[in-house]
């Protein structure tokens, strides 16, 4: 541990304590200094879960006592003021997604790390999803022939489920890694259309149609009302489609998280999916292996590269192209109308 990065996070709500504590403090080359937040609750389950990291008050008191990384897991609404504080206080960065309000702030924020000479990264973690990780194996083998249609679905039923301000709403929270997604395998979009619908003040249901520069057609679906979820995955070449989440399951990392397990439990089993897509040419499907999915090697490459060796899990840039999407479909859907980037 002698020059492991030593990392703090910020916010202790689902997010943070699900999804980024425990395999911030699972990586080998990071020691877990401890955690922003002022609630007294959250605070208890910090000292019991991490009895070697500390509550911090403000990402200033966590500067001083020496964190030289951080992760901003908060309210979509607070990412860009958070990220700017700490990259004032010389810490690298990772924002969770939806990185940014809108394209413009996450401008300014990576502007700041580039002035400041800090490293700065969004946690899209669902890059490294199996059935992902499955699918761009399959690309470049060459297996799906050239791709036509991408087909991506979040979809969850839910219907009780209050869609707020934490996540920026459906569009936001789903959109982001469903976009991410779309323009890491197809490349930039020219065209987008979009749908939003939603009970209240936040989409709790939406759709989105990107036509990229390569040709290929994305179509992403994201929703908490959905009680009949289509497939995770469908891609459509000239030569086969791959389907998989046949019943809407999305990845089992998630689930391990959120029962309490780490990449720290389960060594090399960590991320082996029991599930198979299956690869089409007419009626008959064969099983693809699964790639074993991987968020495990986010936050080492991350802090290697604090360490100046190697580049940052995912580009910051990426970040602003897909808020410049998401920007774009908020837009189409007020309007009706397709945007031409």
């Amino acid at each position: 541990m002698s020059d492991a990065v030593r990392f703090g996070l910020v916010g202790y709500g689902s997010g943070g304590r699900i999804f980024h504590a425990p395999l911030i403090a699972s990586a080998a080359n990071i020691e877990f200094v401890g955690v922003v937040t002022t609630n007294e609750e959250r605070r208890a389950e910090v000292a019991k879960q991490y009895p070697q990291a500390t509550a911090f008050d403000s990402i200033a008191e966590l500067a001083a006592a020496g964190a030289e990384a951080v992760t901003i897991s908060t309210p979509v609404a607070t990412h860009a003021q958070l990220a700017l504080e700490a990259i004032a206080h010389g810490l690298s960065v990772v924002v969770d997604k939806p990185f940014a309000m809108d394209a413009d702030a996450a401008r300014e924020v990576v502007a700041a790390a580039k002035d400041k000479g800090v490293r700065l990264s969004v946690y899209q973690n669902r890059r490294w999803d199996s059935d992902l990780l499955t699918i761009r194996r399959l690309i470049a083998d060459g297996q799906l022939g050239q791709i036509r249609r991408f087909e991506s679905r979040f979809e969850r039923w839910q219907p009780q489920r209050k869609v707020g301000a934490a996540g920026g709403g459906t569009l936001m929270d789903f959109g982001s890694h469903l976009v991410d997604q779309a323009l890491l395998l197809h490349g930039p979009a020219v065209r987008v259309y979009a749908e939003m619908r939603g009970s209240g003040e936040f989409d709790d249901d939406m759709f989105v149609a990107l036509h990229h520069v390569n040709g290929v057609e994305s179509h992403l679906w994201g929703s908490w009302r959905q009680a009949a979820p289509g497939p995770r995955f469908r891609v459509s070449g000239t030569t086969a489609t791959f389907v998989t989440g046949f019943d809407g399951s999305i990845d089992v990392q998630e689930e391990l998280l959120k029962g309490g397990k780490s990449p720290a439990d389960l060594g090399d089993r960590w991320g082996v999916e029991s599930s198979q897509g299956k690869l089409f040419r007419g009626d008959e499907g064969t099983p693809v292996p699964t790639e074993r999915g991987r968020w495990d090697t986010y936050y080492p490459a991350f802090a290697a590269a604090v360490r100046g060796a190697g580049p940052v899990p995912v580009d910051p840039q990426d970040a602003v192209r897909t808020m410049t999407v998401l920007d774009a479909a908020r837009r189409s859907a007020r309007t009706g109308e397709a945007i031409r980037l």
